[in-house]
């Protein structure tokens, strides 16, 4: 399964054959190629596919729609690329347009009353839903894009490698990534108080604090880092993604097709929780971690014939192989939605279920439109598995 073309927010990351909903990740962030068009390398001495940690092929998407100026949004191309999605792969999305884009209908989250809150989203304690518009995506994409340009050869970097083993181009690609992220955190702390939505404060607020954790990281970078800077990655792709799916009215299209998720949990410690959070929402390793993890793992097995489809038209040009597969995914994902919201909501964390659920109202979207399947929907999984991936990094990082 492919993505299609690159979004206004980001291209995808490299190294997948994806969406893989959450299977052992690619030797850990090993050495990433970028995207821009077309497959990129694999990672230098990575295990072979289907082992634990091995990265997934590629497959190149094609044909798929360029943006449209009513479709949410105006823009000026600034790269035209083929993008794809890995389920845990780990190098950063880089931004491809700048936008602004029109203005959009809600998803009856926000409430605009937040009284004299810093906060757009003082008063959002609502259920966690799809995005369908929020303000702040075109300086996200400006942030996102800047990251790209200042840090050039981030994607090509293997993470996994030590700082006492860098050679002087590696040191100097983390140390352009170090600043590069430093320069940036101020930018995505001033976006967050402008976003109506909580789940995206709380996407910014965690992409701050595992940026954070990657700068205070790399002057003496060991080899578990890698877990830290695959979730800094994982949200500023989850991000972009976000911003896609509005913006190629895929979050539009389908969200009026699941119902809305339930309250959170605990409504009244959310409502006293109006705050950017900038501390890592996962601070220790426990028992929902290590189900979210052995979950993903098992639902990237299986899932692993529609990992292989390279679907770049539309459901009434399918095969019958295609149809068979997609069919057979469905409730599989639908399982998969169901068990990342029981986990989030069993998590006893705000911003790990707020995440969670968020997957799985993405996953839901997205298999309520295969029936009449298009290119753009496929944002939609991928919002689903970079959240997803988030959780499974950060949990990653503190075992």
């Amino acid at each position: 399964m492919t993505l299609p073309p690159q979004g206004p927010y980001g291209s995808q990351p490299s190294e997948g054959g994806g969406p893989q909903w959450g299977g052992p990740p690619p030797q850990g962030p090993g050495a990433q190629q970028p995207y821009g068009g077309g497959p990129a390398g694999h990672p230098q001495g990575g295990p072979q596919y289907g082992q634990p940690g091995a990265p997934w092929p590629q497959q190149p998407w094609v044909g798929g729609p360029r943006p449209s100026n009513t479709g949410g949004g105006k823009g000026k191309w600034i790269l035209i690329g083929l993008a794809l999605v890995a389920v845990i792969a780990v190098s950063v999305v880089g931004t491809v347009l700048v936008l602004r884009p029109d203005s959009g209908g809600g998803n009856g989250q926000s409430n605009t009353a937040n009284g004299a809150s810093e906060f757009a989203s003082a008063n959002d304690t609502g259920p966690a839903n799809i995005i369908t518009e929020d303000p702040t995506c075109e300086a996200w994409g400006k942030i996102s894009d800047g990251l790209e340009v200042a840090a050039p050869g981030w994607n090509d970097q293997d993470y996994s490698v030590p700082a006492t083993e860098w050679t002087p181009e590696q040191r100097t690609a983390f140390e352009k990534k170090s600043a590069a992220l430093a320069s940036a955190i101020p930018n995505v702390n001033n976006i967050a108080k402008q976003t109506p939505h909580r789940v995206m404060r709380e996407l910014y607020g965690q992409y701050i604090a595992y940026s954070q954790a990657v700068i205070d990281a790399i002057p003496t970078y060991s080899s578990t880092d890698k877990n830290v800077v695959a979730a800094s990655n994982r949200l500023a792709g989850a991000l972009n993604r976000v911003c896609d799916a509005i913006y190629f009215r895929a979050a539009q299209q389908t969200a009026p097709l699941i119902q809305s998720a339930s309250a959170p949990t605990d409504v009244q410690m959310l409502d006293g929780d109006r705050k950017l959070t900038t501390e890592r929402f996962v601070s220790s390793q426990d028992g929902i971690c290590n189900e979210w993890v052995s979950s993903a793992e098992r639902f990237d097995s299986d899932t692993a014939p529609w990992r292989k489809l390279n679907i770049k038209v539309s459901a009434t040009e399918w095969t019958p192989e295609q149809s068979s597969v997609m069919d057979s995914v469905v409730p599989i994902m639908q399982a998969y939605a169901d068990d990342m919201e029981r986990l989030g909501r069993e998590s006893g964390n705000l911003v790990f279920e707020d995440f969670a659920v968020l997957a799985a109202q993405y996953l839901r979207a997205y298999t309520q439109g295969v029936p009449t399947f298009t290119p753009n929907i496929t944002y939609m999984s991928s919002v689903a598995v970079l959240i997803s991936n988030s959780v499974y990094w950060a949990c990653k990082a503190v075992t």
